[in-house]
């Protein structure tokens, strides 16, 4: 519910009756997320219904009370764990999420400095050292009280039972976040399915309910982490800083972030927050967000608190990832190989800034593996421009009308019966790969691509239209088309009079057929398909949708063998024996060309005029023979693209990750957790500036001037 929909307020019955069902809803959003493990709402929903009970309550003191969800830090749990009061109060956070509300807090917290460390999306706990023993393990619970989980606790790794050195406190509440990694997450809940178990609808859940096991072996065999954030009561922790209490914390041998910063000035603190927007699944674990703290503990104590929140700290929360929507059907899509991909169809919902109508479920093995249902509420993760994906179902939320998803046994395209390629395969695929119009079409759609012939205004409607019309059988008569044929088509055309075109003192291209003329984008990709017959070899080969054969495959077989009618003549063991390639794919290149109608298509596209062997430049010196060179984050003046493509012309492998047999690593700006790798490898690393002078001089041109 979003402010608008609040109303003006005046009227203080219907804001009574308004805070009711606001509180309502978040109360028992409160005891589904903290009590039960089991959220029914997303954090997007839960956090626009807080905030619309803040404003209702600013507008209407008199509606605040101490019942009100906005007076309180979590929810009190009824479980079979035994209670335990903390000594100091966990409190939660306030969050912002606009640049204006950064610049407001900052500046009405004081001149710095300021600790910012990444939000951990786990379950809270604070643990009581009494002289250096670990005592208690407590969840947060409500704030004051929470539930004992210190045998669970004492399973985890990480976690020291006993503080390292001989300056221990009397007494040290340490506060932190248990977290389950993310990479170990999909393999639980596929676990928890086969088992006939409900799967968790996220790590932090995976978190929580892994810690509330009543068998602490059960615990113990899940691999859950903690990073510690905070200090409650303490007795003989003589620092005056965050930061410092970090330190020492570190000293003791508890589990300190290192992704933790002290910065000075608010633009340093933007920054912080930028980069981790941009890299926030480089981390092992969720985050949310960044905390913002201030650093200077007097500092902290002169701004004091709320009822609920410090004034001192701040969250800082990234745009939800993660949202809940109703799964109304899962159907079929028949991919350019033949694949049969199943793909949800949902309720439409906004997540990372865009509508998504429709995640991949990728086969029916995955679907089963994670438990969804037609007809769950689900949540849906969509990070970034990565293809939205159904994460796992709410089991909670379920009423019995849910069925379970059935695989068609024929095509829905063509209606030829499905079945695997090999035998042993998870996908079932069309075997009807010449004259399957999905597999046409995703063909079409798939050679106009970046990675292919990069054919700018062939899109997806774009091929559709092309094989509606009967223009083309199938992809080799591509470069034949004319202008005459375009106009048989919508997409590619536009309305307009000969005369009306002649008055104007324009020539109609293509000639005007049915009162129509060719439209810009026609008349694009007429050019675009004159360009493309120059693309290098290895563009033509990706264009011809062999399995397996991607980009840096068909790089390899392009530079090692340089025309299309070598590797046509090459044998298993040639193309098996090439660098990149080995023997599935080498298998996958050889069972293409003994197939009649595809050795037709190269023919046709040779006849066309499409290039079909590389011109060998012996300009290009080779500087980078035998060496393995990874490129991370963006160089202002190479893209992507173009930074393999030169390393690979000089002689180099282009690889995309980093090993100790990397030779060396280019750093741009925004780099990951690639270059973090290389350092601690040891691995050479240069700027964009050496990355020039290794190209052109190889290895001795930047001895001892690595970045």
């Amino acid at each position: 519910m979003t402010d608008e929909a609040i109303g003006s307020g005046d009227d203080l019955d219907e804001a009574r009756r308004q805070w009711s069902e606001l509180n309502e809803m978040l109360t028992k959003a409160q005891q589904a997320y903290y009590g039960a493990d089991a959220p029914t709402s997303s954090d997007e929903a839960y956090d626009e219904a807080m905030r619309a009970l803040q404003a209702l309550e600013q507008r209407h003191p008199e509606l605040a009370s101490p019942d009100s969800v906005t007076q309180k830090v979590g929810a009190a749990t009824i479980t079979d764990f035994a209670p335990v009061a903390h000594r100091q109060r966990l409190l939660s956070l306030d969050n912002i999420t606009t640049d204006v509300e950064l610049t407001t807090w900052l500046a009405r917290s004081g001149e710095g400095p300021w600790l910012c460390e990444v939000k951990i999306d786990g379950l809270a706990i604070n643990l009581l050292y009494l002289d250096g023993d670990l005592e208690t393990a407590a969840t947060r619970g409500d704030g004051r009280v929470g539930e004992n989980v210190t045998h669970n606790v004492r399973t985890i790794d990480g976690i020291p039972h006993t503080l390292r050195g001989d300056d221990v406190p009397a007494v040290l509440e340490v506060r932190g976040e248990i977290f389950f990694p993310v990479a170990a997450f999909e393999e639980l809940n596929a676990a928890l399915v086969e088992a006939g178990k409900a799967p968790f609808a996220n790590p932090r859940n995976a978190a929580a309910g892994s810690l509330r096991q009543k068998d602490p072996t059960v615990t113990a065999s899940r691999p859950l982490q903690m990073i510690v954030h905070g200090v409650g009561e303490r007795d003989g922790l003589d620092v005056t800083s965050q930061s410092g209490t970090y330190e020492q914390f570190a000293a003791w041998g508890l589990p300190v972030s290192p992704l933790y910063k002290v910065l000075e000035t608010p633009e340093a603190v933007e920054e912080y927050i930028a980069h981790y927007g941009e890299h926030r699944h480089d981390v092992t674990h969720e985050i949310d967000g960044v905390v913002i703290k201030v650093d200077d503990f007097p500092a902290q104590a002169r701004l004091g608190i709320t009822s609920r929140a410090p004034r001192w700290a701040v969250a800082f929360k990234y745009p939800p990832e993660e949202v809940n929507t109703k799964l109304l059907d899962i159907r079929v899509n028949v991919g350019r190989t033949g694949r049969v991909t199943p793909y949800g169809v949902m309720e439409p919902v906004v997540v990372s800034g865009s509508t998504v109508e429709m995640a991949t479920l990728h086969n029916t093995h995955e679907v089963k593996r994670k438990g969804v249902l037609i007809g769950d509420v689900v949540v849906l993760r969509k990070a970034g421009d990565v293809i939205p994906e159904i994460v796992a179902p709410v089991v909670a939320l379920r009423d019995g009308t849910e069925r379970e998803f059935v695989m068609p046994t024929h095509c829905p395209s063509c209606g030829t019966e499905l079945r695997p390629q090999k035998e042993g395969d998870k996908d079932i695929r069309c075997p009807n790969s010449q004259s399957c119009p999905s597999q046409l079409r995703e063909r079409l759609f798939a050679l106009a691509g970046r990675g292919g012939f990069d054919i700018e205004a062939l899109g997806w409607e774009g091929a559709q239209a092309l094989l509606a019309e009967g223009l083309l059988v199938d992809e080799g008569g591509l470069f034949e088309l004319t202008a005459e044929d375009l106009l048989r088509t919508e997409i590619y055309t536009r309305g307009a009079k000969k005369q009306e075109i002649e008055d104007r003192g324009e020539a109609p291209v293509g000639g005007v057929k049915d009162g129509r003329v060719l439209s810009s984008t026609g008349e694009k990709l007429l050019a675009n398909l004159e360009q493309a017959k120059s693309q290098p070899l290895w563009r033509v080969i990706v264009a011809l949708s062999i399995r397996h054969v991607g980009p840096t495959a068909a790089r390899a077989l392009a530079q090692r063998f340089g025309s299309m009618d070598a590797i046509r003549a090459a044998s298993l063991e040639d193309l098996a024996f090439t660098d990149g390639v080995g023997h599935v794919i080498a298998e996958s290149v050889k069972e293409f060309f003994d197939v009649d109608w595809h050795v037709a298509i190269v023919d046709q596209w040779a006849a066309s005029g499409v290039r079909m062997a590389d011109e060998v430049d012996e300009s290009t010196p080779k500087t980078l023979a035998g060496l393995t060179v990874v490129v991370t984050g963006t160089l202002p003046n190479f893209s992507r693209d173009e930074a393999k493509e030169a390393i690979l012309s000089r002689g180099g492998k282009a690889s995309g990750s980093v090993s100790k047999k990397t030779d060396f690593v280019v750093v741009g700006e925004n780099a990951g957790t690639k270059a973090e790798k290389a350092e601690q490898l040891g691995r050479p690393m240069l700027d964009e500036d050496g990355f020039r002078k290794l190209l052109e001089g190889g290895p001795e041109a930047v001895a001892g001037a690595e970045a």
